[in-house]
């Protein structure tokens, strides 16, 4: 299916670095029963007599809500609205059930920069679980708000929060009959500030991002043949790494960051290579006269798990980075592909087909239960969040390919569409430095 097209697809373009594209709008379409309630108070502002730049609550309040693990209280239904400890009233937040509350104020500085600082408190107990005041410039206030997502979600939960992190996609727009535009884009998590890294006329394919988040591999089909490129996400500067004639398909940045991962035809049948970036040396990885693609890296970088037909349709496989004899790791259905590992290596994202439909569903390695997560008959294109929660992935929509994600259990589901144009390619980026 998916894999033969895009082995099977053999102009000007021009390179970006710029905001104003459409905004992913997300929608929640399924939570947990058992969402956590949280009261987020309207952030005190000590400017009174202008309205704050934006407000971190609603930011907040939205990532919480959308990670399908939290219920906030309506702001509507707030009890009060105290900005300091002295002004809580436990017992008034007890009664509506809410088990934990956050406070904060929102400041402008003498430099005209801001602070923002917060509280995060169990109700129950009455004591404060976190607090943190962080500085802030007017474009970074969105980020900052973030953050304190990423904050109160791991002091929750356990688990790092990744609301501050990026996501790269594929658009595809048809602005009139006779053309269609390609862009390579990357946002925020929660679908804002998008901006354009390229557009073309000629398809892109598999962006990738470096572990540091700095970069972005992907496939370009100017000059009429695939070929793979390193773009830095910053500058916008580019190099084509690799373009052998066939096809130079599916890049993958190790752990360290040094090598690439791709398919290359260039000495006849698609195989998994790895590309020393420093040096351009490359590694023949596999040897058969079946098709090998796709290839991820394991967390430790020692082993690549891929897509191959050698066994009559494709399974997944899992190769040693230094060669050998790969091992097939599935046997349940006749069509598994685009593996990707979980952060933790516990666990293997997939596109799963039976019956005519392609499903995301994660492999347990210790148990080899394979557990499909989601519903529609066409999702490809799987990709971790980098705490191992989220699945990003692609999906038929009103305006055809749009984007999904699943939480690792199927609990919790998002659907993130565009208002025109097709998005599909989804990659999550990396945690931000901090």
């Amino acid at each position: 299916m998916r894999l033969l097209k895009k082995l099977l697809l053999l102009l000007p373009l021009t390179v970006f670095c710029q905001s104003g594209h459409a905004v992913l709008d997300i929608q929640i379409t399924q939570g947990m029963e058992e969402a956590l309630p949280i009261a987020i108070v309207p952030f005190g502002w000590s400017q009174a007599a202008n309205l704050p730049p934006l407000r971190p609550t609603d930011i907040i309040t939205s990532d919480l809500r959308r990670s399908g693990r939290f219920n906030p209280m309506a702001f509507e239904d707030l009890p009060q609205q105290p900005h300091t400890a002295a002004e809580i009233n436990f017992q008034d937040w007890r009664l509506l059930g809410m088990e934990n509350l956050v406070i904060g104020n929102l400041y402008l500085t003498a430099s005209g920069d801001y602070e923002i600082e917060f509280r995060l408190y169990d109700v129950y107990r009455e004591t404060q679980v976190a607090g943190y005041r962080l500085s802030s410039s007017g474009d970074q206030l969105r980020r900052n708000a973030h953050r304190i997502s990423d904050i109160i979600y791991e002091k929750l939960t356990g688990v790092r929060g990744a609301f501050s992190t990026r996501i790269a996609y594929i658009t595809v727009d048809k602005p009139a009959p006779d053309k269609t535009v390609h862009s390579l884009e990357i946002a925020d998590a929660d679908g804002h500030n998008p901006r354009v890294l390229l557009q073309s006329p000629e398809p892109l394919l598999s962006p990738a991002w470096s572990p540091d988040g700095s970069r972005i591999a992907y496939v370009s089909f100017e000059g009429r043949n695939s070929a793979i490129y390193i773009q830095e996400v910053l500058t916008g500067q580019r190099r084509e790494v690799q373009s052998s004639p066939g096809i130079n398909s599916a890049p993958a940045f190790s752990p360290d960051g040094s090598r690439l991962a791709m398919t290359l035809s260039k000495d006849g049948n698609p195989e998994i290579y790895i590309l020393h970036i420093a040096t351009g040396l490359l590694q023949r990885v596999t040897s058969n006269n079946a098709i090998d693609t796709e290839p991820n890296w394991s967390s430790d970088g020692s082993r690549i798990i891929f897509t191959s037909d050698r066994s009559g349709g494709p399974q997944i496989y899992e190769v040693d980075v230094r060669g050998g004899n790969p091992q097939r790791i599935t046997f349940e259905g006749n069509y598994n592909a685009r593996p990707r590992y979980s952060p933790n290596g516990n666990s293997i994202a997939m596109v799963h087909g039976a019956s005519g439909n392609y499903r995301i569903a994660v492999l347990d390695r210790d148990s080899g239960y394979l557990n499909i997560l989601t519903r529609a008959s066409l999702d490809e294109s799987p990709s971790y969040a980098p705490n191992g929660h989220m699945i990003i992935y692609a999906t038929s929509g009103m305006h055809g390919s749009e984007l999904a994600a699943v939480s690792d259990d199927g609990r919790v589901r998002q659907r993130l569409a565009l208002t025109k144009g097709e998005v599909r390619e989804p990659a999550w980026g990396p945690f931000p430095a901090e």
